[in-house]
This record gives C-alpha cells, sequence and structure tokens, in this order.
C-alpha cells in the first residue's frame, strides 16, 4: 500500500523558515511526479511547487523565490524549504504523487497523498 507522510510543519513569525517532509513508502514505480499543495480554512486546495520526472520544478507566483522544492530519490523523500514565511502561507500542507502529471497544479492529477502538515505564521 502506497504511503506517504508529512511532517516539519509548525508554528513561525514572519519572515522564518521551515523546512516539509514527505517520505514516500510502497511506491509501485522508481520515477514519478511530486507535489505540494496546501489549503487554508475556508479555500481551495492549491499547487504550491512540483518535481517532475526529470527533477524539474515548477513553482506558483505567491512562493517563487521563497520556496525550494526538492527530492532525495535514495530515501523516498520529498522537501518544502520555506523561506521569508508570510502570515499569508498559513495552511495544511500536502505532498502528492502521480506516475502521469499532466497539469502540475491540479489536485485531480495526483492518486496519491498524505494526510498533511499544518504551518502556522504569525505577523
Amino acid at each position: 500500500q502506497v504511503r506517504l507522510v508529512e511532517s516539519g510543519g509548525g508554528s513561525v513569525q514572519a519572515g522564518g523558515s521551515l523546512r516539509l517532509f514527505c517520505t514516500v513508502s510502497n511506491y509501485p514505480y522508481e520515477k514519478y511526479y511530486m507535489a505540494w499543495f496546501r489549503q487554508a480554512p475556508g479555500k481551495e486546495r492549491e499547487g504550491v511547487a512540483s518535481i517532475d520526472l526529470d527533477d524539474d520544478t515548477q513553482y506558483a507566483e505567491s512562493v517563487k523565490g521563497r520556496f525550494t522544492i526538492s527530492k532525495d530519490h535514495a530515501k523516498d523523500t520529498l522537501y518544502l524549504l520555506m523561506n521569508n514565511l508570510k502570515p499569508e502561507d498559513t495552511a495544511m500542507y500536502y505532498c502528492a504523487a502521480s506516475v502521469t502529471v499532466r497539469f502540475p497544479f491540479s489536485s485531480t492529477a495526483y492518486n496519491y497523498w498524505g494526510q498533511g502538515t499544518q504551518v502556522t505564521v504569525s505577523s
């Protein structure tokens, strides 16, 4: 059974940093697309950053220059380094995985999801 587990969330002040982790287990393929999404209360889930089979990355405009997505293939772990955090970054953050993805920031493109980790940024 495929399992994604996020960790690393927490509470920080604006301008601070956090690093999120997503460990993947039992994925049936060696390479797969992954992404980070977030969902704030009362808002739709939105794509934040994605990484494809060649480790090419994409970012939402709101996080460009502040967030960095990366993947350690040997450890089957996805990371999201978040710098210069803002109160509007407050949300539950989810990692997602899929073998094929046409639109990286579409939540329907991903087959597997973690349970989420909360990030809270205070002003």
